[in-house]
């Protein structure tokens, strides 16, 4: 066999190879989309096991203070606006606007840094541990949960601020962008239901 000629043997200068894929075409939004049904479900056991003890146990079954609003109620304040920062980010990054995704990116995630710290003071003040009784199990294991899926949402927006810091997107390929803005706003909706499950439905009885 003979030999290729030695510039055709040369390596190709392509230039800057774009990254990711445009829109749904790519593969990791399915995958989201999927991670983020089979997470609702486990979610949705979770809080069927909650009422299917409240139920079974009736009044006895919630503690005799009710669930306090003072760190829930801004903690869930704090949740809602980022996901009104985490959406002015990525308005920007369909613009083209660097800034504006970055800016978004990072107060995305200092409140999402604040909402951890608010959850685990309030952890601390609760008279009660995982152990104690049924109320007390299904709460810390449900916020719990939620907990570790913020923790791991902050990881995703993490890594996406610095991408984005080092010119990773523009306004066509930007699919990471919106890939973990969908599992961010999946976070701030399942704690939605917990906070009704937990902070709300005692003092509808």
């Amino acid at each position: 066999m003979s030999e290729l000629p030695l510039d055709s043997r040369a390596p190709l200068n392509i230039g800057r190879l774009p990254i990711g894929s445009i829109g749904r075409a790519a593969n990791g939004w399915w995958g989201m989309m999927m991670l983020v049904v089979t997470e609702s479900s486990l979610f949705v056991y979770l809080l069927f096991a909650y009422y299917y003890f409240a139920a079974r146990s009736g009044p006895g079954f919630l503690p005799e203070a009710l669930p306090s609003f003072h760190l829930s109620g801004p903690g869930t304040a704090i949740l809602i606006a980022s996901s009104v920062t985490l959406w002015f980010g990525q308005r920007g990054a369909r613009r083209g606007s660097r800034a504006q995704l970055l800016a978004g990116l990072l107060v995305t995630i200092a409140l999402g840094a604040l909402f951890v710290g608010l959850q685990i003071f309030e952890w601390s003040e609760k008279p009660y541990t995982i152990a104690s009784h049924a109320y007390g199990s299904a709460f810390f294991t449900i916020t719990g949960f939620h907990m570790a899926h913020v923790v791991a949402g902050l990881g995703i927006l993490l890594a996406l601020a610095l991408w984005s810091g080092l010119g990773a997107f523009d306004e066509r390929r930007m699919s990471a962008v919106d890939i973990g803005t969908i599992y961010w706003h999946f976070v701030d909706a399942v704690w939605l239901a917990v906070f009704f499950t937990f902070y709300i439905t005692p003092y509808l009885r």
